[in-house]
């Protein structure tokens, strides 16, 4: 069952958005029409490889542990709570709590390396909840960036995904069924033991190592070596890493797990040894500060306070004493504020926070330090305390220009655009000529759907650098809304003018096209997107979709191939690749492409409709009643499916089904002419019924002569 928008299940969840698809399940987010506020949720759709029997059993037995567990576990603040399961037509949903944030695989990019101090945090959180899981007897089995969030709200990490759970004194598969298997698990975070079926509490330890390695070296854990004589990852050398996390990490990833921490708990603690030892050295001598962070003279400070400390001396006494302490508190604050400004530029935001909060604790009134406390919370994706420390800065200084370019940023993330536009324009007040000012300003009004007010933005942002390639981008995106393809497509020109390899700007450029119907320029837009980035899987599918256009069906296909080869389940990249084949009459071949459509969108009555079609086509004319009738079960108005039905239905001389069918498809359709004819033609083909002599010729033939 394909979820589409606007549809509602369970009576009272409706769909939004889709938010992700996965191997075991779509998830959307969804409208609670029982509370009020437009309540919104996540629903979790299940969706089995196949639809046999035994694989639907070990696909309910799946989701009905999942909601189990989550039952169980929903009681901890970071894991999502569990508010429904239920099954209906055979489709098996869960409704849970919705998390808005990013997951990590957005901090642990490719080629980006965490410190040490930023690694231990990360390894102390997940750990944290899992110590919570691990205590319930759960095992999460498939702990991976992706299946942790980092919450917009607080910044916390929340760990989500617990279709794979499997309790500890259960067994996930039953006596005789071992054939079944279930891919449990992500690759590169799933140990040996887990990947042959025997999780261990353990298994979960290897995959939180893996992620903290992949935190420390940048690189994904599939692409680790592993050292052949004794199976362990190979990764210290890619890392700049103490001796004691290095150990750590290692038994935390041992190929035996006999030889790992047994448990979360265990690990965690070893983990706040850790902290503990580097905790108390936190000296930046290794750490060159730039010339502006450097401090004053040395002989000021003492000079200043040897003098203070002569007129105490001298009689004036208190206020004398008032004005020694607040010049010590003053310095201190100073000192605390340049070390927040180091760990800041070095990404150590947990110890940047610290300093500038022991900084404000010095000196309450000190936007600076506010500021870079904003800072450092808007790195930490705690967007509401930033907008407090923004404030603070801006209550003690009203035209600190950087602190409201900061409050505008952390109301953009918290989606207050309207705030955030009004932050916007009072830096614009206090700096009119910021080119990030309007620029900001624009992306903002973007997201309030305020297009003309958005063009003028950037219109300002582009007399002030008329090369900046990010503002004609935007600028063309909003005439794009506006429907204005033309003039989207020279701000476009203007953006890869600037800038040649900008995929999205060459993508959209493209879909601007293809709303003018210039579908040849279209296709070499799109392949300047994919020249730039191969793996653009949108374009790769606009492509094919502008070069079906041209009826040049042989390419499309091929670009569609490319599509798929980079997002497998676009169901609407394997339908267009059906229909390209269908034109050019590879029936066969069209088929495979519509069933995977199918599977990546069980509700996708087109591709449904399209398979009969080819099914008719071979001639595989009961192959394509069955699809027909899937496609009126979906929607029971599609007469073109009803009429298609009829005629498979007498091409097997079955004419009293065909002429319902021709009747089902003249219901929603009355005016249907080709219904009506081949009706009639049907009724003619049923074997005429003898006509029943009346009574009176009865009893006169029954008469003698």
């Amino acid at each position: 069952m394909n979820l589409g928008l606007g549809q509602t299940i369970g009576g009272r969840y409706k769909i939004i958005t889709q938010l992700g698809q996965g191997g075991f399940g779509t998830t959307f987010v969804a409208e609670d029409l029982h509370l009020p506020g437009n309540y919104q949720c996540v629903v979790k759709q299940l969706k089995p490889q196949s639809t046999d029997p035994l694989t639907l059993e070990t696909a309910r037995r799946l989701f009905e542990t999942e909601a189990k567990v989550l039952h169980q576990l929903g009681n901890h603040e970071q894991i999502p709570q569990l508010f429904a399961y239920f099954e209906e037509n055979q489709e098996f949903y869960l409704v849970q709590e919705l998390i808005e944030g990013n997951d990590l695989s957005q901090e642990l990019t490719p080629g980006k390396q965490l410190s040490e101090d930023q690694a231990i945090s990360l390894l102390k959180d997940i750990l944290a909840i899992l110590d919570f899981v691990h205590q319930q007897k759960v095992i999460h089995r498939d702990i991976n960036p992706r299946n942790l969030i980092r919450r917009r709200q607080d910044g916390k990490l929340i760990l989500i995904d617990f279709g794979a759970v499997k309790q500890v004194s259960t067994q996930v598969a039953k006596e005789g069924r071992t054939s079944i298997t279930v891919a449990i698990g992500t690759p590169g975070y799933r140990p040996s033991e887990q990947a042959n079926g025997n999780p261990k509490l353990s298994s979960d330890i290897y995959a939180v190592g893996m992620v903290g390695i992949q935190a420390l070296t940048g690189i994904s854990p599939e692409q680790l070596p592993i050292n052949p004589d004794t199976g362990e990852i190979t990764w210290q050398d890619k890392a700049s890493v103490s001796p004691e996390l290095a150990k750590l990490l290692d038994r935390m990833v041992r190929y035996d797990f006999r030889e790992r921490y047994p448990s979360a708990a265990s690990a965690l603690q070893a983990l706040k040894d850790i902290r503990k030892v580097s905790s108390t050295t936190v000296a930046l001598s290794a750490v060159t500060l730039p010339k502006r962070w450097m401090a004053k003279p040395k002989l000021t400070k003492p000079f200043l306070i040897k003098v203070l400390i002569s007129v105490v001396f001298l009689g004036l006494g208190v206020v004398a004493t008032v004005l020694i302490v607040y010049l010590i508190k003053s310095t201190n604050a100073a000192d605390l504020y340049n070390r927040g400004q180091t760990f800041l530029e070095l990404k150590r935001y947990e110890d940047a926070l610290t300093a500038y909060n022991q900084a404000v604790l010095l000196r309450p009134e000190y936007p600076e330090a506010w500021k870079g406390k904003g800072d450092t919370l808007l790195e930490l994706k705690r967007y509401k305390e930033a907008r407090n420390a923004y404030d603070k800065a801006i209550q003690s200084q009203p035209d600190y220009w950087e602190a409201w370019m900061g409050r505008g940023n952390a109301l953009n993330d918290l989606q207050q655009y309207k705030e955030a536009v009004n932050s916007f324009d009072v830096a614009l007040k206090i700096k009119p000529d910021s080119l990030e000012a309007w620029d900001s300003r624009g992306r903002v009004q973007i997201k309030l759907q305020h297009y003309s007010e958005a063009i003028a933005s950037f219109d300002k942002a582009l007399n002030l650098q008329p090369n900046y390639a990010p503002a004609w981008y935007r600028r063309g995106w909003a005439m794009h809304n506006l429907h204005q393809y033309e003039d989207a497509v020279k701000s476009y020109d203007k953006a890869v003018a600037h800038k040649p390899d900008f995929a999205e700007a060459w993508y959209q450029r493209g879909n601007a096209l293809i709303n003018l119907q210039k579908y040849q320029e279209a296709v070499e837009s799109y392949d300047k997107a994919v020249q730039f980035q191969p793996s653009y899987a949108n374009a790769w599918y606009s492509r094919g979709s502008a070069l079906m256009n041209l009826r040049q069906y042989e390419k499309a296909i091929a670009s569609f191939d490319q599509a798929v080869k980079y997002n497998s389940e676009d169901s609407q990249a394997w339908y267009n690749r059906g229909w390209a084949l269908h034109q050019l009459q590879r029936y066969e071949e069209a088929a495979k492409s519509y069933n995977k459509a199918i599977r990546f969108g069980r509700k996708f009555y087109q591709a449904w409709y399209n398979l009969g079609n080819a099914f008719y086509n071979l001639k595989r004319y009961p192959d394509a009643i069955a699809s027909y009738n899937r496609v009126v079960e979906i929607k029971a108005d599609h007469y073109e499916a009803w009429y298609s039905r009829g005629n498979a239905l007498v091409n097997l001389k079955r004419y009293s089904d065909a002429i319902q069918s021709y009747e089902q498809a003249l219901r929603y359709k009355p005016d249907y002419q080709a219904a009506k004819d081949a009706r009639t033609q049907a009724q003619s083909q049923l074997p005429l019924t003898p006509k029943k002599p009346d009574d009176k010729t009865q009893q006169e033939r029954s008469e003698p002569y």
